[in-house]
């Protein structure tokens, strides 16, 4: 099935009241379930802060939102600097063409724009991911062979 027609469909469900989509077609199978927002709400546990001592003193509230801040950052995924690439669709990450090839984008190469830096594998399909800018790969996020949503950062690029 062709991405651009999954996309279409996901945002289709997303979109309409329908909650399950299954569609049968000769080369492949799809089904896509729309989560129930009550649903996750309830087996999500939510946890409030603990309510913090009251301070006597006037610049309390000016002292206690860098703590809170401070506080709160290391709970906060790590930022990256450069550009990120993000994977376009869900699917089985690989570096490399094959397990015995070399990988196609590694720490320190520079990439063209439009250069052919990893495969994602999605429906027994292998879709060459592109760097979708020119620079040098300063990290991989992913490992070989990990499992990618949509959205997530596979690479940096400065």
């Amino acid at each position: 099935m062709d991405l651009r027609k999954l996309k279409t469909l996901i945002d289709l469900v997303s979109e309409s009241n329908i909650s399950e989509l299954e569609i049968t077609e000769a080369d492949g199978k799809v089904r896509i379930v729309k989560a129930d927002p009550a649903a996750a709400a309830i087996a999500q546990p939510v946890y409030a802060p603990a309510p913090a001592a009251p301070v006597v003193l006037a610049a309390a509230p000016a002292a206690a939102a860098p703590a809170a801040a401070a506080a709160a950052a290391p709970a906060a995924a790590p930022v990256e600097t450069g550009h990120i690439v993000k994977s376009p669709m869900v699917g089985t990450f690989y570096r490399a063409s094959s397990p015995n090839a070399k990988p196609f984008a590694d720490v320190g190469q520079a990439v063209k724009e439009g250069e052919a830096i990893c495969i994602i594998e999605a429906m027994k399909i292998m879709n060459e991911i592109e760097a979708d800018k020119s620079g040098t790969i300063t990290k991989v996020l992913v490992e070989n062979g990990q499992a990618v949503e949509f959205g997530q950062p596979l690479f940096v690029i400065e």
